[in-house]
Parts: C-alpha cells; structure tokens; sequence
C-alpha cells in the first residue's frame, strides 16, 4: 500500500468580485495540490451577488464565510482582522494567498505576526496618488509580503526602487488573459444585449464606483453631463452599471437624464463582459479597465486621474481622462473613431502571459516547501 504524502496547507483569504473573477483559474489548482483553506471576508456590499459569481465561475463554496461589515473604516478593519485571525489559528497554514489592494488583503498583517510566509498577487501596481485608498492597502501589503507576485515588469521596477529585494519579487503576468480564454465561450452565449434590446456597437457602458469619485459630487456631476451629451450627440443607450452608494449620491444631485441613460444594478460576470466586449466604448473608473479593454480588445477610457497600469498608456491601449467633460467627451470621439477605422490597439506584454495559474501553483508549492523543510 502506498503511504500518501502530506500536502502544504494553504490559505487562501479574499472578499471582493474582482478577487473572486483574478483567482478563478488559479483556486481550482490550489484545491487540487494543496490542503487548500478558503477564507471569503464578504467583503463586497452584495453577498448575494458574489456568491453567484463563485458559482458561475464553477467555485466550490468558500470554507470560512466571515462577517466584516461595518458602518465605520476602523470596524471594517477590526472585524478583518480578528476574523481572519480565529480562521488562521484554527487552520495555521503554511503560507498565506492574498490578492490585490482590498481591505481583505490586509489580513496579511496577521500572518505576519505568525510568521506565516505570505503571496502577494498583483504586487507592485502604483498609482502614486494617496487620494486612492487601495494605494495604502498595496504598499503596506507589499512591504510585508515575503514573495511578491507582479503582473509586470513596471510593478517588479516599482517594488525594487522601494527597496523590496530582487530576489523575492516574480512576474507572473495578469491572471485575466487566462480567465477570459477559460470563460470566452460562456461570455460570448450571454443574451444581455437580447435582454437589453442593445445592438453591438450602438451603445456605450459605464461603470461607476471608486469611492474617491463617488463621494465627489463634482466628479458625478461632470461625469452625467458628459453621458448627456454622449447620448444625445450618438443617439445611443448609455448602460450605467452603478454601486449602490453611487444611485445614492447621483438622485442628491438631482441631474435631469437623458431617456437614453439606463441605470442598472452590478451585472453578473459573463453578462458584463459581454456588454463591455460589443459596446462602442466603455466609460469605467475601474482599476482594470486597461487590462480588460487590451486583453479583450475593446475601445474604453479610465475615468480617473491617476492609474497603477502605466503599461496600458505605454501600449496606447487607453485613454486616462479625468472628469473634466470636454476631456471625456473628445476622448470618447478619438476611441470611436479609432474603432470605426478598424485600428487594431496594442497588448502590453505583461497581458500576453500565459498560464498564470500554474506559474503561481508552482511558485507557492515550491518557496513554502523550502521555508517549511529548509529554513526552520
């Protein structure tokens, strides 16, 4: 009879949809070569909505489901921490997963303290903009991370002028390109632009939620009167996917729509890819839209004033705007224009990565087994 070998114990936390749709490829993996611990903060204001995309995303139920909400940043804070303490107690892996620039990812703190060696993906992206509160939570997870896992070589740059050592830093490219290869098929048989009545090409997304933007009447105000004149100068349905608090702030400033603009709760993923692959641009302040517009070669502009994917802007890929209405309005009409003409946008290299999932698998199984068999 053959002895069987014991696997790594590892713990994976996260909390947010974007989380959820960058690890799709990756969890899988993890459950098939690790003793591997689900831990979802719930961190996102619709649970509801989350739990569908573990379940379109083919993700088996989380093993921890905590409870973090809270009326106040410290409460958000404190519940993250000491939940995720009592789940890391209870199962003490052998090294930590965490993705991103989320509350949630902050929960490295913790393993820290333990001595728990820590993944971080996504390590590296700066937008060198305080104003960002993602800024804070990336830098601090960084410096604290034992490995960190780039996209790119900017974000590797990045890390070493901050002086995190060479040696622990690996560019892993974007785990998107593989999740969209994975999903294109279940994307492309969404019936939302049925659903909708759209037609492709002949409509325009917008995606509205950074909390930076959302709290800034200026930057709604401004962003809505440049939908207005989209939608009245195209004659096209603009497709408002908003964040709850962001209705909220929109209805106090009582903005007359044009009957064109559609306001929409969050869509599920394969719907949303969908809307945004077939729509003439995509209007986002999302910290991804330049890897998503690249890797699925849709025409889109980051409503920001700051990004943390400079390699996108190297590409030409898309168009950084602010929320200034002249500004989006003529960077609207450069990308359509683009699109008519059938110019074709550059991928950065970083985005073109393939098999993310496996280069993460094997970076994890092979440094935790030299931290847990080598280096006590």
């Amino acid at each position: 009879m053959r002895n069987k070998t014991q696997k790594l114990k590892i713990m994976t936390i996260l909390g947010t949809r974007p989380e959820i749709i960058r690890l799709s490829c990756i969890l899988p993996k993890m459950d098939k070569y690790f003793k591997h611990i689900i831990v979802y903060t719930s961190q996102s204001y619709s649970q509801q909505l989350s739990t569908v995309f573990f379940k379109d995303l083919k993700l088996r139920k989380p093993d921890f489901v905590l409870d973090v909400k809270s009326e106040t940043l410290g409460g958000l804070l404190g519940n993250i921490l000491k939940q995720a303490e009592e789940a890391i107690l209870k199962e003490k892996p052998d090294a930590l997963l965490v993705l991103g620039d989320t509350n949630s990812a902050l929960s490295a703190i913790i393993a820290k303290r333990m001595k728990i060696p820590i993944f971080h993906m996504e390590a590296g992206n700066r937008s060198f903009d305080d104003n960002v509160p993602e800024e804070i939570n990336r830098r601090i997870v960084d410096h604290i991370s034992d490995y960190n896992l780039a996209y790119t070589e900017n974000s590797r740059r990045y890390l070493i002028a901050e002086g995190i050592h060479p040696g622990n830093i690996y560019v892993t490219g974007s785990p998107l390109t593989e999740v969209f290869e994975v999903f294109i098929k279940d994307i492309e048989k969404s019936k939302i632009l049925l659903n909708l009545k759209l037609k492709e090409k002949e409509y325009f997304v917008v995606s509205i939620h950074r909390e930076e933007n959302v709290d800034n009447p200026a930057h709604l105000k401004e962003l809505f009167n440049s939908l207005n004149y989209l939608a009245n100068k195209y004659r096209f349905p603009v497709i408002v996917s908003y964040h709850p608090r962001a209705k909220k702030r929109l209805s106090l400033l009582n903005l007359k729509l044009s009957p064109l603009i559609k306001l929409h709760e969050p869509f599920g993923f394969f719907d949303y890819n969908n809307l945004q692959k077939n729509a003439l641009c995509v209007l986002s302040d999302s910290g991804s839209i330049p890897e998503e517009s690249a890797i699925f070669n849709f025409r889109a502009i980051q409503v920001r004033v700051s990004s943390e994917r400079p390699e996108a802007f190297d590409a030409g890929s898309i168009i950084l705007t602010g929320f200034n209405k002249d500004t989006i309005v003529s960077a609207v009409e450069l990308v359509v224009n683009q699109e008519r003409s059938g110019e074709i946008p550059e991928i950065p290299e970083g985005y073109k990565l393939k098999n993310v999932s496996s280069k993460v698998v094997k970076l994890i199984m092979g440094l935790s087994s030299i931290r847990k068999y080598h280096n006590n």
